[in-house]
């Protein structure tokens, strides 16, 4: 049998690394800022049965990982058996090493149901039946997933439309994990999109307001806002490709928005217009109510295009793109900073190019009001494995101060996925323990501790209000 990679020092290379993430950074509770958990499973206390059903349905990552190594599609999001699914990722799994998948497919399997052997086609099937067998229990249901995971809070990810009725249930029970929402209107914000007119249909609906002008719009989504508000969301969350900031007039503005809903054509001059009117109405909203903004950019989705009209979307056909970034969204920062309406706010950079550009977009407005009230957010997506959130640490001491970093999120929809709060902060107590080795840091571990802390618990836990 293989040895397990998965012991008490994975990833901590000397003693200083070791002492940092077991005293200062282990037993830290979980903010989990951003993710797409459904509520709906958490309200209902949803038991999973087997582990296709809660590791391998919905992860685009293990399905663009199958894929590549030719397995069918029947076998992945396909008519296969559950069984048959989970068989095929088995087999996927030893061909996953360098990827993070390695890694966190067997810190899951530790972590949750405390199996240590490598993950294969010949341990498979007793694997398969020891998890199946925990997870058809109470004892392994979702809300006991979370707590499994020592989560504190949680932040899901909801449309305007949304009644939150699953959060209100959530909040009227027993649970002790804080689940609160993120409010993503992108849908309004994205004109040129294809179904634009149904959506603002159901958003009036959803608001009780017929929307046939621009400020029909506003009001709509601020209705909104405020019922999300009265229902304890603090944060909203925007997945862009890039910030779109040009010069409007109210007038343009208002007649871009009546071609659309006539049925009229929007050029993308017109859209770059609408969707910046649009966005800095919801930014001085944010700031009027004092919730955090996240901005996730660079991602370049729905790529290939035959297999998006068979899935859909975020079925594992996107990439990361290579917009430019940096012009536009000071633009935009800076237009709210000028009336003093800028609200704390994360940037999220999928581009590891841009990666130095986002972090000192950070200090730009970094005003001494807050501490680190604009922050360059954790390595996100293709980037939430080992050397992508080395960079994106680097970068931040670099250019910032990773010593007011609100820390990692899961950014899933899997609630096994909270093991990568544990891998982030082994690399950063790595990171920190090899300077420290190498004198290039002093060995103060009671300081240096009180940062790891900081940057995996108590940054987050000032930063938002939850």
């Amino acid at each position: 049998m293989s040895k397990s990679i998965i012991t008490d020092n994975f990833l901590l290379e000397n003693k200083y690394a070791e002492e940092l993430y077991h005293t200062y950074a282990k037993n830290q509770p979980i903010i989990d800022y951003h993710n797409h958990l459904p509520p709906q499973q958490i309200a209902e206390d949803k038991i999973f049965n087997n582990l296709t059903n809660v590791w391998i349905r919905g992860d685009h990552y293990k399905w663009r990982a199958m894929r590549t190594l030719g397995i069918d599609e029947k076998f992945i999001t396909g008519i296969a058996t559950d069984e048959e699914k989970f068989m095929h990722w088995a087999k996927t799994v030893p061909y996953t090493m360098r990827n993070p998948l390695y890694h966190w497919t067997h810190l899951e399997l530790a972590r949750y149901f405390d199996i240590f052997e490598p993950l294969n086609e010949k341990t498979a099937t007793h694997i398969y039946a020891e998890t199946s067998e925990k997870l058809s229990s109470q004892e392994y249901s979702c809300r006991n997933l979370l707590k499994k995971a020592n989560a504190e809070v949680i932040c899901t990810t909801e449309d305007p439309t949304d009644t939150l009725n699953h959060h209100k249930d959530i909040s009227g029970s027993d649970f002790s994990v804080k689940v609160s929402t993120a409010f993503r209107p992108d849908k309004a914000i994205l004109i040129l999109s294809e179904g634009y007119n149904d959506y603002i249909d159901a958003l009036g609906k959803s608001a009780e307001i017929e929307i046939s002008s621009f400020n029909d719009l506003c009001d709509a989504l601020g209705k909104r806002i405020d019922y999300f508000h009265k229902n304890g969301c603090r944060l909203c969350d925007h997945g862009l490709d890039k910030i779109s900031f040009e010069d409007f007039t109210e007038s343009q503005v208002a007649t871009i928005f009546k071609k659309k809903r006539s049925g009229g054509t929007v050029t993308t001059e017109d859209a770059a217009k609408f969707e910046s009117a649009i966005l800095l109405f919801l930014s001085e909203m944010y700031h009027t109510k004092g919730w955090v903004q996240q901005f996730h950019l660079g991602a370049l989705r729905n790529n290939n295009a035959r297999m998006h009209k068979i899935l859909g979307p975020d079925t594992g056909w996107d990439s990361i793109g290579d917009y430019s970034q940096a012009q536009k969204l000071s633009a935009f920062l800076n237009t709210l900073d000028s009336k003093d309406k800028l609200t704390k706010t994360i940037l999220y950079n999928l581009n590891p190019a841009d990666n130095e550009v986002m972090a000192t977009m950070a200090g730009n407005f970094n005003d001494g009001s807050v501490k680190g009230k604009v922050q360059f957010g954790s390595g996100w997506w293709f980037l939430d494995q080992k050397d992508g959130m080395t960079k994106q640490l680097n970068a931040l001491s670099n250019m910032g101060l990773i010593s007011c970093f609100i820390g990692m999120l899961t950014d899933s929809r899997s609630f096994m996925s909270f093991p990568r709060h544990e891998y982030f902060r082994r690399i950063l107590c790595n990171l920190f323990g090899e300077e420290i080795k190498k004198g290039e840091l002093p060995d103060d571990m009671e300081w240096i501790g009180k940062l790891i802390s900081d940057i995996s618990y108590n940054n987050a836990k000032e930063y938002f209000d939850f």
